[in-house]
């Protein structure tokens, strides 16, 4: 942190170490000289005006608030700055303090999330500018701390982060008003009493001791040591520690630690700089979920694309070869051929429509648009009637057998029960063999309904059954036979807004069995669920 002291008038009285470093200048190149040496000269007219303007009225505040500030080297070269002012009165003068912030890798850092938003939805652009939100970061002078109290005073009193500095061993000597405030302390419960490893989850702390050990192969006993070893050795990097609040709640800290030394080069305590980086948490964490659901969607429409341009080849080229021969038959004897082909070109379009009714299911889903409509139903009835209308498409040959016991009378959403339905039987007639049955079985006892739809077909592995309500997950034996990987997906999902859970008992070679058991306590009549 670089660190300007000037006088009512602008010029610069004082200047820190660091900021000598971070502008290219020597103490006697720039003591002296005004303030507007520092900005770039397009701004100096203005600044004038502002920092007399401040002289006027000075308060402690952040410096061009909403605005991009720069400042210039020695050598000409400018940079991004973020300044704070302060102000103190000495021997009857008003002498102001302008704690002054590199952030040029931050607006860098700025830049490329920009970038990232720009190739990102919409939804999410709101949350990544979120991320750009301005952290100040503070590092005090140690060769000047202890000769300037007023500048000591205005520093930890105006200052808006935590500022705590310890002596040698840890025991707090100085807490300014942002630590009282982020830790619930008063300066009276801390000063001289409380050392400020007591802050620190200990967990934590056995973590850095482990580091310091594979680093510098040494092994730190004390645990306020393990804090401020690499400070000791001119090391003075942000570390992010969780800090614990006196009412034991807990938040998330980017400190900083330096040491403070005597005129020998003694260290006698340390400064440590903390800032509370929850909202930074949170928003990186709302980023990384998005981009997480980006990725996530953009898998899906690879996936979708690659499975739609399959699943709709056969059923077009079906149309279009019957299409094709039906124009050839033009005697009247040749009706049956017309009608076959006629037939197929019916099962084609059917096929189509459930694949794009399969489509629309999913993006209602995951739109949140599905709500559940309760009503009063007999189930026999349903399944009965839903069975009646699923043998037409069946191959020949190909049973439905259904048993029902207990209750007939639910409180359901009959169309998603039947969807479920349907699916389930379409899929036991399209993977097991054509003379075999598929069994049907309803039971409702004590507000439970447990539907079971059987086959004796190819099973599924093991394997396979960890992703079944994937979407666009197909088993690895499934082959040539027609299907989205939506049906079962939907299936599940339409279960869960009934407050149904799904099993699956399956063995290779030997059949399915599909297990739905919906609970009906639920006093809910309308459910609307989101994915």
């Amino acid at each position: 942190m670089g660190i300007v002291m000037a006088n009512s008038s602008g010029t610069i009285q004082s200047v820190n170490p660091f900021a000598l470093k971070l502008f290219g200048y020597t103490d006697d190149e720039i003591i002296g000289k005004p303030v507007e040496t520092l900005i770039p000269n397009r701004y100096h007219h203005k600044h004038i005006h502002n920092r007399e303007t401040y002289a006027n009225n000075p308060k402690s505040r952040p410096m061009g608030v909403g605005m991009d500030l720069f400042a210039v080297k020695k050598d000409g070269t400018e940079f991004p700055v973020e300044v704070g002012l302060g102000n103190y009165i000495t021997e009857g003068e008003q002498n102001l303090i302008a704690f002054i912030s590199d952030i040029s890798v931050r607006k860098k850092a700025e830049a490329e999330i920009e970038k990232l938003n720009s190739e990102l939805e919409m939804t999410i652009e709101q949350r990544t500018r979120d991320l750009t939100e301005t952290l100040r970061q503070l590092e005090i002078s140690r060769d000047r701390l202890e000769g300037v109290l007023s500048y000591q005073n205005a520093l930890f009193e105006n200052a808006g982060v935590m500022l705590m500095a310890t002596d040698e061993t840890g025991v707090i000597r100085l807490f300014n008003p942002e630590s009282a405030t982020n830790m619930g302390y008063t300066e009276l419960d801390v000063i001289n009493k409380k050392n400020i490893i007591s802050f620190h989850d200990a967990k934590e702390i056995a973590v850095k001791r482990k580091e310091l050990f594979n680093e510098y192969q040494i092994n730190v006993k004390n645990n306020f040591d393990v804090i401020v070893e690499k400070s000791k050795r001119n090391i003075h990097e942000e570390v992010q520690y969780t800090y614990i609040k006196n009412n034991g709640s807990t938040f998330p800290a980017s400190v900083t630690i330096t040491v403070i030394k005597d005129g020998i080069g003694k260290i006698t305590g340390f400064m440590v700089i903390a800032i509370d980086i929850s909202e930074r948490k949170k928003a990186e964490a709302e980023l990384r979920s998005a981009l997480e659901k980006e990725k996530e969607l953009n898998e899906l429409k690879s996936r979708f694309v690659s499975m739609a341009s399959h699943e709709f080849r056969t059923p077009l080229s079906t149309v279009l070869s019957s299409t094709y021969l039906i124009e050839k038959y033009t005697a009247t004897g040749e009706q049956p051929k017309r009608e076959k082909h006629l037939s197929r070109i019916i099962s084609s379009v059917n096929m189509l429509t459930d694949i794009l009714n399969d489509f629309l299911s999913v993006g209602k889903i995951e739109e949140g648009k599905i709500q559940v409509k309760r009503t009063l139903f007999s189930i026999q009835e349903l399944v009965s009637e839903t069975t009646d209308e699923m043998r037409i498409n069946l191959k020949p040959h190909r049973s439905i057998v259904y048993n029902h016991s207990g209750n007939t009378e639910v409180l359901m959403d009959a169309s998603m029960l039947k969807h479920i339905i349907m699916n389930l039987v379409s899929n036991a007639g399209k993977f097991s063999p054509d003379h075999n049955p598929i069994e049907i079985k309803t039971d409702c006892y004590d507000q439970q309904v447990i539907v079971s739809v059987k086959d004796l077909g190819i099973g599924i592995s093991k394997d396979d059954q960890k992703h079944l309500m994937e979407r666009f997950f197909r088993g690895a034996n499934a082959g040539n036979i027609q299907g989205t990987g939506l049906g079962l997906h939907i299936v599940s999902k339409y279960a869960e807004l009934m407050n149904g859970k799904v099993v699956c008992k399956s063995e290779l070679e030997k059949g399915t069995e599909f297990i739905i058991t919906f609970d009906l306590n639920s006093t809910d009549h309308e459910k609307n669920i989101s994915y």
